[in-house]
């Protein structure tokens, strides 16, 4: 059951951070290196990120 709960914790987490680096993205003021580090995402999922809200806008 623990392992339950850490992984939900785990995954609201991710999508917090992943929420937060596309308001960075549209945001325009860091880099996406930046972003990662601060939203402790990879590179590659903020570049990802970036890609999808580019097609939204």
């Amino acid at each position: 059951m623990c392992k339950i709960m850490e992984d939900m914790r785990n995954e609201a987490a991710q999508k917090a951070n992943k929420k937060t680096a596309v308001h960075l993205i549209k945001l325009g003021k860091m880099t996406l290196e930046e972003i990662a580090e601060a939203t402790e995402l990879s590179l590659d999922v903020v570049k990802e990120l970036e890609n999808q809200s580019m097609q939204l806008a």
